[in-house]
């Protein structure tokens, strides 16, 4: 008796689920309904026997099945992808920008993902400023940027909201009855000029001890004892600790992380849909 084929579009359902961690992260990256993937994985653990995927509503995880199966399964969307593409003609390209303040250290990982996603999609990715990336958007040398809420502008898709923070050193000490010492981006960022606002108006003398090219060097400042800076928790190294409220600094609001995209269908926007849901996995804060 001939075994039944399985089904790519279940096995795919599972690869995200897993990667993931999330069945309604993979249902977003799928572009498709939480019940549909719910439905692929049911009828994938039914032709198999067992199940792959152990879900309380707490926690979404592997069973020792499905951590046996993952890396099978990826190499059979792979040989399935590599099959098709000889017939795909020309790769298509994918041009994004990614603001500094938004990359993170996840970055590689998120890169990765897109390329299990489709990997003859050629993708090229530019790193800056929100206010840069959103220029070269609308002169049409990127197909999609994802930036931090740029003043001005709606006409971007929300993918997640991360909260912010006053961080330093751990040994670092403020020096009352002087400036707070700020170590920012260089202009124009859209973080340094809420944090600057946000100071000014909770009548906070501040002053810039540090401008850094990018949050990477801002990190180290902060690390190196220099002085505060408003970051996301997941962008400052391990033991950086918040200052905000012993030293009565003004909160700081969770901001958006916005999609601006002129890709609609096809590859290139299934490519996006699992960058925006992976990027919704990792900003939790």
């Amino acid at each position: 008796m001939t075994e039944r084929p399985l089904d790519l579009d279940a096995i795919r359902a599972f690869v995200r689920i897993a990667e993931l961690g999330s069945f309604t992260r993979a249902a977003e990256a799928m572009r498709t309904t939480q019940a549909a993937v719910s439905l692929k994985l049911k009828r994938l653990e039914e032709r198999f026997g067992c199940r792959l995927i152990e879900r309380t509503p707490r926690y979404v995880q592997l069973s020792a099945q499905g951590a046996a199966f993952l890396d099978h399964a990826r190499e059979l969307l792979a040989v399935h992808d590599r099959a098709l593409a000889v017939f795909a003609g020309a790769r298509q390209r994918l041009t994004i920008g990614i603001s500094d303040h938004v990359a993170g250290p996840e970055l590689p990982a998120l890169i990765a993902r897109m390329n299990a996603q489709d990997p003859q999609l050629l993708i090229e990715i530019r790193i800056g400023s929100s206010g840069d990336l959103l220029q070269s958007f609308d002169r049409r040398e990127l197909d999609t940027v994802i930036v931090r809420l740029e003043a001005g502008r709606d006409d971007g898709e929300i993918i997640t909201e991360e909260k912010f923070g006053w961080f330093a050193a751990p040994g670092w000490q403020y020096r009352a009855g002087e400036p707070l010492p700020l170590a920012t981006m260089a202009e124009p960022c859209g973080v340094r000029a809420m944090a600057g606002r946000l100071l000014d108006a909770a009548n906070v003398p501040w002053t810039e001890i540090f401008v850094g090219g990018g949050v990477a060097a801002v990190a180290a400042a902060v690390m190196a004892g220099l002085g505060v800076a408003a970051l996301a928790p997941r962008m400052l190294p391990f033991g950086a600790v918040e200052v905000g409220p012993k030293l009565g600094l003004p909160d700081l609001p969770r901001l958006p992380v916005l999609l601006h995209s002129r890709v609609k269908d096809g590859r290139p926007r299934d490519a996006l849909a699992a960058l925006s849901a992976a990027f919704r996995s990792v900003v939790r804060g």
